[in-house]
């Protein structure tokens, strides 16, 4: 049982700063249980008495909860808000019930804004964000994949090498940027705005030059994603979708069949890349390494988008290299081949075992 005569708010900042310490990236707070962190993808319990009850687990979370959220908090079921610690550390809370019991997900997003370097991405995710000053870059992976950690090196970039207006809209704010050559405002949703909807209906009156839609959920966010691309902005958004190829199947899923060549029509005109992206254990194992997908939309890639061959494009991104294009096998085998992964463990997360074997045979005879 959990030790009632500990302060709960104490407890809940002593779990905070032990994140930091440990380097985990989530925590787990469920009634009956202990709580846990996720350490290098991996769940570790963590040595304290369970949580005994929903009272004491809210105790544990009221001060982190916005009040402007709370009433949302003890009306409904489900919660996404962010929150900042002791530390300075800010983390993104889900709080919601599972068999009438409150439960939390929190996840930790680091005060420093991460380099390309630091998520150790190839340097054509640099070299796209640095030519586009208008169009559509997605983001795509499963959750947990370092999305949000690469949008925000992307909108740092930006953020240091051009004069722009850059409007986020985030569900919740995660890193919080600091105004160098361009200036930006960051919006939360239920915050500063109830929802996406509204949010995105007034972007385009406030000047931006880049808009970050933190999620690409529905007809409504991709709709204006695509059309705010069209009309001369720079979109970044991002996908809960494994690679390219399914992108285009998601987004296609948002509209009727009625409406799917105007998309593509679109879609055909405005996007500029899709980086896709998978973390996969190091050798060290509190090291993971993102195995990337990248489509960038050239004349060909347009074609087949027009053309709805988007069976096609897995075939063109492997026979594309030279223009910056890779496949997830191509980056699993250079992860190998610097010795950050194992084999074994690149074989586990290739989505063709025979392509990925081929190519370390290949390169090593």
């Amino acid at each position: 049982m959990t030790d009632q005569t500990a302060p709960p708010k104490e407890t809940m900042q002593n779990l905070l700063a032990s994140m930091g310490q440990l380097g985990a990236s989530d925590l787990h707070l469920k009634v009956g249980n202990a709580p846990y962190y996720r350490i290098a993808g991996q769940l570790r319990k963590v040595h304290m008495p369970t949580i005994s009850d929903s009272k004491y687990l809210e105790a544990m979370l009221i001060d982190l909860i916005p009040e402007a959220r709370r009433e949302e908090f003890h009306a409904g079921n489900d919660l996404d808000f962010s929150a900042r610690g002791a530390t300075g550390d800010r983390y993104r809370v889900n709080t919601f019930r599972a068999m009438g019991e409150l439960h939390a997900a929190i996840r930790r997003v680091q005060s420093k804004i991460p380099t390309f370097e630091d998520l150790s991405l190839p340097p054509i995710y640099r070299e796209t964000i640095s030519k586009h000053f208008e169009g559509l870059v997605l983001i795509s992976g499963v959750t947990g994949c370092g999305k949000s950690s690469t949008l925000a090196a992307l909108i740092e970039h930006i953020n240091e090498t051009r004069s722009a207006h850059i409007v986020t809209i985030e569900d919740p704010v995660e890193y919080v940027f600091t105004p160098k050559k361009s200036i930006i405002s960051q919006r939360e949703i239920g915050i500063d705005v109830p929802d996406y909807v509204e949010a995105l209906r007034f972007v385009v009156r406030q000047d931006p030059n880049c808009i970050l839609i933190g999620e690409l959920r529905d007809k409504v966010t991709m709709e204006a994603a695509l059309q705010a691309a069209e009309t001369g902005h720079l979109v970044l958004g991002t996908l809960h979708v494994a690679d390219a190829q399914q992108t285009f199947s998601r987004i296609l899923e948002f509209f009727p069949n009625t409406q799917h060549n105007f998309i593509r029509s679109l879609l055909a005109g405005s996007l500029k890349a899709i980086f896709c992206q998978r973390l996969v254990p190091g050798i060290d194992e509190n090291t993971r390494f993102p195995a990337t997908e990248v489509l960038l939309n050239n004349s060909v890639v347009k074609d087949k988008i027009l053309r709805k061959e988007d069976d096609d494009i897995p075939s063109i991104i492997s026979k594309s290299k030279q223009d910056g294009m890779r496949s997830f096998t191509q980056s699993l085998f250079e992860l190998i081949d610097t010795e950050k992964v194992h084999y074994d463990t690149a074989m586990e997360f290739a989505p063709s075992r025979e392509a990925l074997s081929s190519a370390v045979k290949g390169i090593s005879t």
